[in-house]
């Protein structure tokens, strides 16, 4: 079984994130923590394989977790790095300081059942070389970095798509294409575009209200099932 550590400032995400590690074969969780603090303290005590580290968190930053495991003193730990979708710069700080994996909020079960299965295949990669080839662990490494679960359309960016679901999650009775256009700083033309990405992708659903006089009006909203965004 692949020890699995919990880190993030959120109770509800921290249960999610429990239970979808519970679902996935070959994993299970040794401990939670929801401070900075408390991560660096769960890994001395529960000696995990992997820590599922959150980059926001109330009292320092997952990077600043990240540093202080690297910098010695910690047991050795795989990490995978979770964040929101507009923060490219920290999760590009992340992978440098060693993070090979990363989910963008929202998500859901598949793709990360995907990430762990990846994970796993090359711990079990690794774990078969009779001698380390640092060779071949940096090609392992490597294609594990470049890898993503899912090639964005031509012409539509993480960052914005982070912003259109930023600007969904903010909502609970849903938002039309023009309120999510003038909430993100976008034309109406390209919020509909991530909208109706975000809908193909079963991650966002569309209503129609009606009311006043006229058509419809269509209100786009985040699906149940998915995460909260990292602050």
């Amino acid at each position: 079984m692949i020890r699995t550590l919990v880190v993030d400032d959120d109770f509800r995400v921290a249960d999610l994130h429990c239970a979808y590690v519970s679902r996935a074969a070959g994993f299970g969780v040794v401990g939670r923590a929801h401070t900075g603090a408390d991560a660096l303290a769960e890994v001395d005590r529960t000696l995990p394989d992997l820590v599922l580290l959150d980059l926001y968190l109330p009292d320092m930053s997952g990077l600043d977790v990240l540093q202080r495991l690297r910098e010695g003193g910690h047991p050795s730990v795989d990490v995978i790095a979770i964040t929101a979708a507009r923060d490219v710069s920290s999760l590009q700080i992340a992978m440098r300081g060693g993070v090979v994996h990363y989910l963008i909020k929202p998500f859901r079960f598949a793709a990360f059942q995907e990430k762990l299965t990846s994970y796993a295949a090359a711990r079990a990669r690794l774990a078969r070389l009779a001698e380390a080839d640092q060779g071949e662990v940096d090609r392992i490494f490597a294609a594990l970095r470049t890898s993503r679960p899912e090639q964005l359309p031509k012409g539509l960016s993480d960052v914005t798509l982070g912003l259109v679901i930023q600007a969904l999650g903010r909502s609970g009775s849903g938002l039309t294409a023009a309120a999510v256009a003038e909430a993100a700083g976008l034309s109406r033309v390209t919020a509909r575009r991530y909208l109706d990405y975000l809908c193909q992708l079963s991650m966002a659903e569309v209503t129609m209200r009606y009311g006043g006089p006229g058509r419809p009006e269509h209100r786009y909203q985040l699906v149940g099932a998915q995460l909260p965004l990292a602050r």
